[in-house]
């Protein structure tokens, strides 16, 4: 009788030495069952537990492979995460003289009455001057929310999971698009969120599918991203929202709507479609700066209260000093002036992708700040991000966008690149590196 934890011990020992280098096919697992003499139950639990090890990936129809590094979680999306050169791994844009920008709008809050108002504790829906400020900041052409359905909190993370906190008890059921933003299943895993992906196509999420699942077992909501969707820089276009608005007022289904890179587009919101549904998280990490933010969870007509109480209980309200520099900034032109710079930056950036990259198969809105990049053949994604880690760049695989395994969606032979934070030379001089990388193989590239 074989102790299936003993192989897969052997085997990651070889995996660990180099003798299995990164990007090497095992053999199918019957094949496996026969080489060693045992049964194919067992060649199944050892290659279970080397993935639960972290040490092989399998894909869906491909097989299994020696992982070149572990997938990073979300907090590599988060935080840096990487002592490479070239981050193209985190994603925060940055306009010139921002800085001063910032420093200006400040200098008033310094003044000591200014100061010992700002530094009092603010509740979950802030201040009248904040809420107005926030409203205007926030509206669209179509669409502007009421000053009294505004909370806020410490960033957008915080508002996604106050709003989850809010709609969703322990074991309930989040429908979410297959490739959806990382921090989400961290944030969902931590709260006890059951996360279900939902099929859907280029245009986005399909309504169809929202309904077959909720009467396969109630959802008790969704996540959507439907501007600018992370990774794949998808905008859902409207007839498609307005299907989707139709089916979640039928269902009565809440929905979170994620429009943090919103601010790069002109797109209404959802929430312009189902008001009376959708939970608007929104904030100014991107707009602004990472370090001194503020997050926006516009509610349904309502749902301050009970909303605002999750907020409170998770310690997820906003500082009132953070609050009153966000008002400062966006009373006085510095936010408009930043998102406009961050506007012209995205789509500067988005050119240099579409040169360096031309012809490989990448998928990329020109207003967004980032690129989803199908690998060719045989690359994969932890090989590829291995590779361009070696030459001193660093980029996320897909598989830490996938909600489901590894190999779902496609994931696992894509990259995102996150084109904001790396100076636009080094960015150039990064793609030009990854276009001459992806027409090598792993052999070539030093992965076996």
């Amino acid at each position: 009788m074989h102790d299936y934890r003993r192989i897969a011990d052997r085997i990651a020992a070889d995996i660990l030495s180099g003798r299995l280098p990164p990007g090497r096919k095992l053999p199918p697992q019957r094949a496996f069952a026969r080489r060693h003499g045992m049964a194919a139950s067992t060649a199944g639990r050892v290659y279970a537990e080397l993935v639960r090890r972290g040490l092989v990936v399998g894909e869906v129809g491909r097989g299994t492979f020696v992982r070149a590094a572990p997938v990073p979680s979300g907090r590599a999306l988060a935080e840096p995460s990487t002592a490479a050169p070239v981050n193209l791994e985190l994603n925060y844009p940055a306009a010139p003289g921002q800085a001063e920008l910032l420093a200006a709008g400040l200098a008033g809050l310094l003044r000591p009455d200014a100061l010992a108002e700002a530094v009092r504790t603010a509740p979950a829906d802030g201040t009248p001057a904040a809420r107005e400020a926030t409203a205007a900041l926030l509206a669209t052409p179509g669409w502007r929310p009421a000053a009294g359905r505004l909370l806020f909190t410490g960033n957008a993370r915080q508002a996604i999971a106050g709003g989850m906190a809010a709609l969703v008890r322990p074991g309930g059921r989040l429908g979410i698009d297959p490739l959806t933003y990382p921090l989400v299943k961290e944030i969902a895993a931590r709260l006890g969120t059951v996360l279900v992906p939902l099929a859907g196509d280029a245009e986005g999420m399909l309504p169809e599918a929202v309904e077959a699942a909720h009467r396969a077992a109630p959802l008790s909501a969704l996540y959507l991203q439907p501007t600018l969707h992370n990774p794949t820089s998808a905008t859902v276009p409207e007839g498609r929202r307005r299907r989707l608005a139709a089916v979640v007022g039928r269902l009565g289904l809440p929905v979170i709507e994620d429009r943090v890179w919103s601010f790069l587009t002109d797109t209404e919101p959802f929430a312009a479609l189902a008001p009376e549904h959708t939970y608007v998280v929104d904030g100014l990490s991107k707009r602004v700066a990472p370090g001194l933010t503020v997050g926006f969870l516009v509610v349904p007509e309502g749902r301050a209260g009970p909303t605002g109480a999750a907020l409170r209980s998770g310690g997820w309200t906003a500082g009132r000093f953070a609050l009153e520099a966000a008002r400062r900034w966006t009373a006085d032109g510095t936010v408009g002036r930043l998102v406009r710079a961050k506007r012209a930056d995205a789509a500067r950036r988005q050119k240099l992708v579409a040169e360096r990259l031309r012809g490989s198969a990448v998928r990329a809105d020109p207003r967004a700040y980032y690129a989803w990049w199908h690998l060719p053949e045989p690359w994969r994604a932890d090989t590829f991000t291995a590779a361009a880690a070696l030459r001193g760049i660093a980029v996320t695989p897909g598989p830490s966008f996938a909600a489901v395994a590894a190999g779902a969606s496609g994931a696992a032979a894509h990259i995102r690149l996150g084109l904001a934070s790396a100076p636009v030379e080094a960015l150039d001089q990064a793609l030009r590196t990854l276009a001459a990388l992806a027409h090598e193989g792993p052999r070539e590239a030093g992965l076996g």
